[in-house]
């Protein structure tokens, strides 16, 4: 299914790792460049590029339901419909004060004197970043019968660039990243994507938006994405791209919109040197979604989401991909002041294949995404979720997967934050017989040295202990990332 369900094919561990640590600085100058839409009383904190187009991947890559603690800022919940959304301000916005950095969300809050620099040109600011790091890996093919473990390095240029408009906006982000293993070069890959999204005001209350992607990604050596036996990461193509209307009727918010994801994959190697193909996977999913939100008050609001999607996929003669599916939920939204925000939803999901064999695999489906700030210092964040999904975007083998998950943020100074989190997933598999346990956690401290880089070190575990042994495994994952930017 689409982005509600299932997200892009997951990332390669050295991916993982460059891309885990947060590139998201809100300066004064975005602030401005939306101010037309914080007018309409919105929480609004634009978020770039990256944070729309990149799904955020378990870190241990062995989850079906992945690891988000954030709440998507209007405007942009019109296009990730099943994200938490915060309910809007329905005080007279001329009395308002600003939101201080303490009373903002710990993982993300940006203190005076740490913001990114950039650097301006006319109605265009720029921010450049460049990202080094290296990590050890105790299991790189995520395996319980060729468990090896390797260091790696990882280096990642990015730039993003925005506008300073008034009205309307412009937000583009390029990154480039290369992973390379001291005693495993087969394992070796590079990514590349541009990400873009625009707004446009059509009025007050009425906006477009729109984003893109094009990339070249790879997926990792012994994910659920990755086929059975390979042992070097599988190359794909991805262009995407979302068209949404987003329209405000006082209390009551709706929106519509089309997404379209077109992928090409490549071929990896098994460990005897055969090549193995993914050219069956192949193919577009186009999806029609929409959501309403009505605030009944500041702090409670409810709302309704639904997405369709079409699946055409290249399959094989014996085997065609192709299905049609939909997921929808709804629920209310929590806002009791600072201290409680977020949503409980519940609804249903259903994917009908074409194939016979694979028939219609539908099931109750339910989120709870909740952080509890009790002091300004510290934000626990829980999660629980039920999805039908694949275990690779184009795939058909089907996955009902149940995760909670727990996480912590804590201030341990202005300028560095210690956050904790761990998962608990079971994943019951169609087609097969097959069930999963995953376990996983997760540490990670970031230094911020000064406005122009910062410092992260962390700490991930995965178990994955399945009734079909050969798919049982363990890893660690310790490593060191440092950005400079400007």
């Amino acid at each position: 299914m689409s982005s509600g369900v299932r997200r892009f094919p997951q990332r390669t561990d050295g991916e993982m790792c460059a891309f885990a640590i947060s590139h998201v600085n809100v300066s004064e100058d975005i602030s401005r460049s939306v101010r037309s839409l914080r007018g309409r009383g919105l929480k609004f904190a634009p978020i770039p590029a990256a944070a729309i187009a990149l799904s955020l991947a378990s870190p241990a890559k062995a989850q079906v339901v992945p690891m988000t603690t954030e709440e998507v800022a209007p405007p942009w919940n019109a296009q990730r419909i099943f994200d938490p959304t915060p309910l809007p301000l329905l005080t007279d916005r001329d009395s308002r004060e600003e939101v201080a950095p303490e009373d903002t969300p710990v993982k993300t809050r940006q203190q005076p004197g740490y913001e990114q620099v950039g650097i301006r040109d006319g109605s265009w600011m720029f921010l450049p970043s460049f990202m080094a790091g290296a990590f050890y890996d105790s299991n790189i093919f995520s395996s319980n019968i060729m468990k090896r473990s390797d260091i790696a390095a990882v280096i990642e240029p990015s730039l993003r660039a925005h506008t300073l408009w008034e009205r309307h906006g412009i937000d583009l982000t390029f990154d480039a990243q290369e992973t390379a293993y001291k005693a495993n070069p087969g394992l070796d890959q590079t990514n590349a994507s541009l990400k873009g999204n625009a707004w446009y005001d059509v009025s007050r209350d009425l906006a477009v938006l729109t984003n893109f992607e094009i990339a070249h990604l790879n997926v990792g050596v012994g994910t659920l994405a990755s086929p059975a036996g390979a042992i070097q990461p599988t190359p794909y193509n991805l262009f995407s791209g979302d068209v949404s209307v987003r329209k405000e009727f006082n209390r009551l918010t709706t929106s519509v919109g089309f997404r379209t994801d077109s992928y090409d994959y490549g071929s990896t190697r098994a460990q005897n040197g055969a090549v193995i193909s993914q050219d069956s996977l192949d193919g577009q999913v186009y999806s029609l979604h929409g959501r309403a939100d009505y605030a009944i008050s500041e702090m409670f609001g409810w709302f309704a989401a639904a997405e369709g999607n079409e699946r055409n996929v290249r399959g094989t003669p014996g085997q065609p991909l192709d299905s049609q599916g939909y997921r929808a939920l709804s629920g209310i939204t929590l806002g009791l002041s600072n201290l409680i925000t977020g949503e409980i939803g519940a609804g249903y999901v259903q994917q009908r294949f074409v194939d016979p064999t694979i028939g219609t695999i539908a099931g109750p489906s339910y989120r709870a995404m909740v952080t509890w700030r009790p002091t300004r210092l510290l934000d626990l964040h829980f999660k629980a979720e039920q999805l039908v999904t694949e275990t690779s975007q184009t795939s058909s083998t089907g996955v009902l997967g149940n995760a909670l998950q727990l996480g912590a943020d804590y201030e341990l100074r202005r300028n560095v934050i210690l956050s904790l989190s761990g998962a608990y997933e079971m994943d019951r598999f169609f087609g097969i017989v097959r069930k999963d346990h995953v376990i996983s956690t997760e540490a990670r401290i970031k230094y911020m040295l000064n406005r122009y880089g910062y410092i992260s070190l962390y700490h991930q575990y995965a178990n994955r202990n399945s009734d079909v042994p050969v798919f049982n495994f363990d890893k660690h994952l310790v490593g060191i990332n440092v950005t400079a930017q400007f």
